[in-house]
């Protein structure tokens, strides 16, 4: 194992024990959320294309994305286009090894549009949507890294990343609640709502205000009335499911669509024709959104990579922050003594992946416990994990860990 393990006792307070807590999710239709889920689709078919073309994975990042949002007219009972949403696919990619050409672009833009279609109802990726790819070829020296065709990789770049575990209260309400509202269920009920959901959870001691922000697709509102009216419903399902699920609050207060204001029309609403609020409002970025578990916690530390659309395999970036968070999982999962446990890890450009220069566990333990007595389980399972970091490379390549 890597000599350059820290691990140490945590003195500060557990985040749910803290006395303000700020969470916040992205739903699926959010622009930056779209940025994401297309880039890390991208990229898990241009893996997929070289493992099939060439037996290994080649060089690419596709994580610089841009949706620029679109225009519409937008009114109660529908509206029209007038001007698509534009997503712009960058920065780099392998088009060639020897004679065989890997056609890029086509992938690119044939995952995009399956993924809006699997995903946006209300979005035609033909129609609705153009696409600008500007992946360039690799340039030589990362590309080169990519020549050993067997055993691990060394790391593209010196990056830094930092997972946590358990989620808190808070987190898992937050990141259910969006689940929640664009699940099938949900949608089945109240199917005039739209995809781009948003929700904020603040905490202040053991009470939360949870403020959502969810369009109502103008096609199906025919009046201010009919709006407030399916407004009023919504929010009391919202209420009765948390109410239901969530016990860990002395009071939790729900302000949804939270902008809206009566007697002034169209203005007064969130609508939408497409269930985003890219097609006019809010542009989108790749890296902008969730992090790697889902969630954007305000009182853990937070790495500022993008990890959607990174390369699986050299690509620290990607690699590490994922792992950060499985790590985490496992070590409070598997050591009963850790209440909570935050995992930063470091790479060096140039050193193997499996080879960190610096790992450090951080563990908050339950009363009566030292930490030479979880040191060995926690160091046992980090070893095991960078051991069989091929594995886990490989199930990253093929999508199995979510990356927003």
């Amino acid at each position: 194992m890597f000599s350059n393990l820290i691990i140490r006792e945590s003195l500060d307070l557990p985040a749910y024990n803290q006395e303000v807590e700020i969470v916040e999710r992205k739903g699926k239709g959010h622009p930056d959320t779209i940025c994401d889920a297309i880039a890390e689709g991208i990229a898990i078919a241009l893996s997929k294309a070289y493992k099939d073309a060439f037996g290994y994975i080649l060089h690419h990042n596709i994580d610089k994305g841009f949706l620029v949002a679109g225009q519409v007219e937008c009114r109660m009972g529908g509206g029209r286009v007038i001007e698509p949403m534009r997503l712009v696919i960058g920065d780099r990619a392998t088009f060639k090894l020897g004679r065989t050409v890997i056609p890029v672009a086509e992938i690119a833009v044939d995952s995009a549009r399956a993924w809006v279609k699997d995903h946006l109802p209300h979005v035609d990726p033909k129609r609705h949507m153009s696409f600008q790819v500007e992946l360039k070829p690799a340039s030589v020296e990362l590309g080169d890294i990519f020549k050993k065709k067997r055993g691990l990789l060394v790391a593209n770049d010196t990056s830094a990343a930092v997972g946590h575990a358990p989620l808190t209260p808070t987190e898992n309400l937050v990141l259910q609640v969006e689940q929640f509202l664009n699940g099938p269920s949900f949608k089945m009920e109240f199917s005039e709502t739209g995809e781009d959901v948003k929700v904020m959870g603040v905490r202040v001691h053991r009470e939360l205000t949870l403020t959502i922000a969810m369009p109502l697709l103008a096609q199906a509102i025919k009046s201010e009335i009919d709006y407030f009216s399916r407004k009023t419903k919504i929010q009391k399902a919202i209420k009765r499911y948390v109410t239901s699920h969530f016990r860990d609050f002395e009071k939790v207060t729900i302000r949804f669509n939270a902008l809206d204001r009566r007697k002034i029309g169209a203005a007064g609403m969130y609508l939408t024709l497409l269930g985003t609020s890219a097609e006019h409002g809010d542009s989108g970025q790749v890296g902008r959104g969730n992090r790697v578990n889902g969630l954007i916690s305000l009182n853990w530390p937070m790495s500022g990579e993008a990890a959607a659309g990174k390369n699986p395999v050299s690509h620290i970036g990607k690699i590490y922050n994922v792992l950060a968070h499985h790590l985490a999982g496992q070590i409070y999962s598997q050591v009963p003594a850790v209440q909570e446990v935050t995992v930063w890890l470091t790479s060096k450009i140039g050193q193997r992946i499996d080879r960190p220069a610096i790992a450090s566990v951080q563990v908050n333990l339950k009363r009566g416990t030292r930490l030479q007595d979880v040191r060995p389980h926690i160091q046992s399972i980090m070893e095991e994990k960078f051991d069989n970091l091929a594995s886990f490379c490989e199930d990253l390549s093929e999508g199995r860990f979510p990356v927003y």
